[in-house]
């Protein structure tokens, strides 16, 4: 249940966030943007089984990979897209909560 409520936490809590603690005039547009962020996830499309829940995304799916994961850092050094980049560093961040329960399960 820890779990389910971290990442989940962190998709939808974490956006609400940094939307009212730092983009103060247009909160509501940023927190829809930073939600976006988790379209991130059409990737998993492409495995089989689409969707595991014992499976972790990073560095498994394309969009979650290390190189991916650079890419959203780079984004932030650009005015124009450091929401996108934000939106998807906040995704990865859940994922890789995600993926430290599971480590921590198998243990």
């Amino acid at each position: 249940m820890l779990r389910f409520v971290s990442h989940y936490g962190i998709h939808f809590l974490v956006p609400i966030a940094v939307g009212l603690l730092f983009y103060k005039t247009k909160k509501w547009h940023i927190i829809l943007i930073l939600w976006a962020g988790i379209l991130i996830d059409i990737d998993h499309v492409w495995a089989n089984p689409i969707f595991d829940p014992n499976r972790c995304s990073i560095n498994f799916h394309p969009l979650h990979s290390y190189w991916a994961i650079a890419a959203y850092f780079i984004l932030l050094f650009f005015e124009k897209v450091r929401i996108f980049g934000i939106a998807a560093l906040i995704h990865m961040l859940a994922d890789a909560t995600d993926c430290l329960f599971l480590a921590v399960q198998s243990e």
